[in-house]
């Protein structure tokens, strides 16, 4: 399904200058009142034990080689290392083309997510086109910079090829309860992406509450995001179901109201197989089979694929 950007407000004649004008009150009401229509007054205590309760009812039941093997095909397989260079992203994409050969039954996984500068070496030797190209952009993973800085990235690496951006919130602009500041610069990235789609990563560790978790995502959707994403996989703690939870939660109320569709990608700290599936837990149960594709829930991981790989064919296998 094409996934039709009308949840992107337009800015009609709003100046970017940086002096305050009248509007900006207006402005900031139109957020306040967008989430105004969610309830973001969150109980950690309750939310934690609505998580355990899901998990232990559930969990087990999608203990399955079928699961497994669908995971696989959901992974966003990573490399964000300060030593990544052309030859290693070289290898690291002949591994995805490889996997074709050695595993035809087996699909392939949803992604391969780098850094900016290396989009034009994935998409000259990527081979199987299916495979997405996401980049982190935007001064990931800080998203502290100019918004000139950020803009610039994004078209490059679109430029070079990257069929998917991930960027990350500005948690500061964020935690200090600039909404509009927040909101503005996800739409004005977003802008940049067009079709293409954009995850936003809320970076839930530094969020700590349900509430923020879920205004965060709320004010992500709300301004142009195409998914929503749990962490960087730079700071602890990284995805944790609490936040998937919260995050989830969010994603099937903006739906019911907009019958806008929103991607979910928990990232950072997935270490094991039953880690995947409590996140697939949670989906399934939130959101239901409608978001149980690859298109809708994406896996951010570099440890994981090999793990999956090897419950999948019944051997320890180090593949990637």
């Amino acid at each position: 399904m094409i996934h039709e950007h009308h949840h992107h407000h337009e800015h009609g004649d709003e100046c970017h200058c940086g002096h305050h004008h009248h509007e900006d009150e207006a402005l900031t009401s139109k957020y306040e009142q967008a989430l105004a229509l969610y309830d973001c007054n969150l109980d950690d205590e309750q939310v934690q034990k609505e998580v355990d309760t899901l998990l232990a009812n559930h969990l087990q039941e999608n203990n399955t080689v079928e699961v497994k093997k669908f995971l696989l095909n959901s992974v966003e397989l990573t490399t964000l290392k300060t030593t990544d260079s052309e030859d290693s992203v070289l290898k690291f994409v002949e591994k995805v083309n490889e996997f074709d050969d050695r595993y035809p039954e087996l699909g392939h996984v949803a992604t391969v997510c780098v850094y900016p500068n290396f989009a034009k070496i994935c998409h000259d030797t990527l081979e199987n086109e299916d495979v997405e190209i996401a980049c982190v952009s935007a001064c990931f993973p800080s998203s502290q910079s100019f918004l000139e800085i950020k803009v610039a990235e994004t078209a490059l690496a679109l430029k070079d090829g990257a069929t998917e951006i991930d960027i990350v919130m500005p948690v500061g602009k964020f935690l200090v309860g600039d909404y509009e500041g927040v909101a503005d610069e996800i739409s004005e990235l977003k802008a940049v992406c067009g079709e293409k789609k954009m995850k936003v990563i809320l970076e839930t560790g530094c969020l700590k509450s349900a509430s923020n978790i879920k205004k965060a995502s709320i004010l992500s959707m709300y301004a142009g995001a195409d998914y929503i994403k749990t962490s960087t996989g730079k700071l602890e703690p990284a995805a944790t179901p609490f936040a998937a939870y919260v995050m989830c939660r969010a994603i099937k109320e903006y739906w019911e109201k907009t019958g806008i569709q929103i991607g979910f990608k928990p990232a950072g700290g997935m270490k094991t197989v039953e880690d995947a599936l409590k996140y697939y837990t949670i989906v399934k149960e939130v959101l239901g089979e409608r978001w149980l594709t690859n298109q809708w829930l994406r896996l951010g991981t570099s440890s994981l694929a090999n793990k999956l790989l090897s419950e999948v064919t019944g051997e320890e296998v180090k593949f990637f």
